[in-house]
């Protein structure tokens, strides 16, 4: 698969805004926790495009990751792949892709039970902690 990286851009936000709520709605159900408004809502009270990229695949929108500063550590956010493009190997390597570019600890939480975890894990990330709801996890620099 075909794929790039490429800055966000303001009008990016929508359309991923979209992809989230279709991405997080399984775990978010299964959690008990899911709200069409507040699932959008987060994105956009989140978005930054300025640590945001865009992953296309033939040119289209696929996703986004998002690696924002943080003090003494980068918080990895806002990563979800559209339906179509999962189980394809594209997370894996935008995810690999990214990290090898990054320096220094990066954060992370991911909600309990999501199959995204297994993927963090294959990358080098642990269990800082947990609560009903979230995993926390780290990725010391490597």
């Amino acid at each position: 698969m075909r794929w790039t990286l490429r800055r966000a851009e303001p009008t990016d936000l929508e359309d991923l805004v979209e992809i989230r709520a279709v991405v997080m709605r399984p775990d978010l159900e299964r959690l008990g926790r899911y709200d069409a408004h507040r699932v959008r809502q987060r994105l956009r009270d989140g978005f930054s495009p300025e640590h945001t990229q865009i992953i296309e695949v033939g040119g289209k929108l696929a996703g986004s990751i998002a690696v924002r500063p943080a003090e003494d550590r980068r918080w990895l956010e806002h990563f979800y792949v559209a339906p179509q493009h999962q189980g394809q190997g594209l997370g894996t390597e935008v995810l690999r892709t990214v990290l090898d570019s990054t320096d220094g600890t990066v954060w992370l939480n991911v909600l309990q039970g999501s199959p995204a975890r297994k993927l963090y894990e294959r990358h080098g990330f642990v269990v800082e902690s947990e609560d009903p709801v979230d995993v926390f996890m780290v990725r010391k620099f490597l």
